[in-house]
């Protein structure tokens, strides 16, 4: 069944019954259980429920370690040593929700605003001068003040805001569950990814979590990405909100989600965004019981790495450096940077203003220093926006992810757009990091005709040409 518009209260391929009988049987997992599983895990195939709930039992140190190797392993065969990079941007914080997590729920009083037409090109254009290429469009849920209408309208700003170095290329959606026909709109208006995080998958805490509120009709929400694949938006990009609910019971869900599109709609989810509870205005941290610790939460990583080996990892500026730089060797494929959470905060920061942030965040390093860590660890910093431009989304990317073809695509253009960016907006330190670094991975390329077209992109961005891509 395709859910729409009108029958999405039928929806329950999320099966909370097969889910707890699932993490019971695998309470009895034994060491031969857990080394079987690791060994499976290294095909890059996937795994199924029950194996995926074994691992989630590993806690001994030898377990979890094997766990690491093979996220590592996998995640270097598919995606390379790429990081994409991208930030947020918030364009209003009206919100109708009662969410009890989030700093911009109803109850919460602030003066509340939307960006206004100049007020986002100016947001755009600090964006821009940091370097950034691709954004996340984030709003709160309130259908008088900020409709579909000026979603669109904001999108068509953003496109149309180039600076003389740079512009957005690409911008992910992340606003709430709606209809059909407004996926329709959002995919005509060029959206990248569409974004929405089912926060907690388990439904009695979800409906604790939003009540009195549009949000809490868990079905409707639930069915979103059924309503966007039918309105043209292939990618899509979920998420959890940990710390809601037994993370175990997430982890199953997420893949049963996965699975419910894939058998539908042919492809699942592009990426999976793994934020943890932060402190917002108007909650404390005590009144969750379902908070996760730090090794935990990266042995989830590692585990969703191993579970959907093709499907991009997110990880946002709530997580410390630390964690951030640990997790990108067992998973993490996608960093924000330099991100501000509140709406037009860029500007606020600039001027040296406070604004109200949906959350806490705790990596507040600027882009350039994120880039000049990720150079250090031997990664590619990657502002590549070419798939989603050259129609390589939804089925199309997967079946080149699957193939392993998308590496032949995808570090060579990270590689030209790490040069971009240290030519438009690097320090002296940079560009030098960048230039040695550059020259050793162009080296790496395998395909002699891909190395020249490689070779000969990073000297016409010298010369003063941009946007080069395969």
């Amino acid at each position: 069944m395709k859910y729409n518009d009108h029958n999405y209260t039928e929806a329950n391929f999320i099966n909370h019954e097969q889910i707890g009988q699932i993490l019971e049987n695998a309470k009895n997992a034994t060491h031969e259980d857990i080394q079987n599983v690791i060994r499976r895990a290294a095909d890059k195939k996937g795994l199924t429920y029950e194996e995926i709930a074994i691992l989630l039992q590993a806690e001994s140190e030898e377990h979890v370690s094997q766990i690491y190797k093979i996220a590592e392993k996998i995640k270097s065969e598919i995606y390379g040593n790429r990081v994409v990079i991208f930030a947020p941007l918030y364009v209003s914080d009206y919100c109708v929700n009662n969410c009890k997590y989030c700093g911009y729920k109803r109850e919460n009083k602030f003066a509340r605003r939307k960006l206004s037409e100049e007020e986002i090109r100016a947001e755009v254009r600090i964006l821009e001068k940091m370097g950034h290429k691709r954004i996340a469009l984030e709003a709160g849920e309130d259908p008088v003040n900020c409709d579909i209408d000026y979603i669109l309208n904001a999108m068509k700003t953003i496109y149309s805001e180039a600076s003389e170095k740079s512009n957005i290329r690409r911008i992910n959606v992340n606003i709430a569950s709606t209809t059909v026909e407004n996926y329709i709109k959002l995919k005509a208006a060029d959206i990248g990814t569409y974004i929405l995080f089912q926060e907690t998958y388990h439904k009695p805490t979800y409906e604790d979590m939003h009540p009195k509120c549009i949000k809490g009709d868990y079905e409707y929400h639930l069915t979103a990405f059924d309503r966007s694949m039918q309105g043209g938006v292939d990618d899509v990009g979920a998420g959890v909100l940990f710390g809601l609910a037994d993370y175990k019971f997430e982890v199953l869900a997420l893949m049963m989600h996965n699975k419910h599109l894939e058998d539908h709609y042919g492809v699942g989810f592009h990426t999976i965004s793994v934020p943890r509870i932060k402190k917002a205005e108007g909650m404390e941290m005590v009144d969750f019981n379902a908070l996760i610790d730090d090794a935990t939460f990266k042995k989830i990583v590692a585990i969703l790495r191993i579970a959907v080996p093709f499907t991009g990892l997110i990880l946002s500026t709530r997580e410390t450096e630390v964690i951030r730089n640990e997790l990108l060797y067992h998973g993490i494929s996608q960093l924000s940077a330099g991100s501000c959470t509140g709406v037009g905060g860029y500007k606020e920061e600039e001027e040296g203003n406070h604004d109200i942030k949906q959350f806490a965040i705790s990596d507040e390093r600027s882009p350039m220093e994120v880039i000049k860590g990720l150079i250090k660890d031997g990664f590619i910093p990657s502002y590549c926006t070419s798939c989603y431009r050259m129609g390589r989304t939804g089925d199309r990317f997967m079946k080149l992810a699957k193939t392993g073809e998308i590496q032949h695509v995808c570090q060579p253009n990270a590689l030209m757009t790490l040069k971009e960016y240290a030519l438009d907006f690097g320090d002296e330190e940079l560009k030098e990091m960048a230039d040695h670094f550059i020259a050793k991975e162009v080296e790496k390329i395998k395909k002699p005709e891909t190395k020249q077209v490689v070779i000969q992109g990073l000297k016409d961005l010298s010369e003063g040409k941009r946007d080069i891509f395969l």
